[in-house]
């Protein structure tokens, strides 16, 4: 079984018991859990989108380090401009304890419209009855036609 997770702007593929080096996370308490996921393969069988909504999966923390180190060089020729910098991200060590996946949810029961688009023959003939303003009655049997 392994799950595809996305954390730090990218994408891991896991499975339980593999180790992963993911941005830094601040303040992580005994065990992280990751939801929703984007894909989980459950013995053959892909869920992803509305299926894999209830799949969770629970790492724990293992340490923390920094990342390779990126060289920055910005250089501008025949002007003497040259600098160089370089940057170690921190990284978190995270073990995946756990990849599940809850049983199919059911669809919500759907609650009844508040209100009906059908008019009441009431309203329909107190609107006939009322005349309007500034039309014409020509303009008039049109509009009713038009509804």
């Amino acid at each position: 079984m392994y799950a595809v997770i996305k954390t730090g702007g990218k994408q891991h593929r896991v499975k339980p018991g593999d180790v992963i080096e993911v941005e830094y996370m601040h303040g992580l308490g005994d065990t992280v859990t990751f939801h929703p996921l984007l894909v989980v393969d459950d013995e053959g069988k892909t869920h992803f989108g509305k299926q894999a909504e209830g799949a969770v999966v629970t790492a724990r923390p293992v340490g923390e380090q920094k990342g390779d180190k990126v060289r920055v060089m910005k250089y501008k020729n025949k002007t003497g401009y040259s600098r160089r910098q370089g940057h170690r991200q921190l990284m978190t060590l995270l073990e995946i304890s756990d990849v599940s996946v809850a049983g199919e949810r059911k669809p919500a029961a759907r609650k009844p419209a508040a209100r009906s688009t059908a008019k009441s023959p009431a309203k329909a003939a107190a609107k006939k009855a009322a005349p309007k303003e500034g039309i014409e009655a020509g303009d008039e049997q049109a509009e009713e036609a038009g509804e």
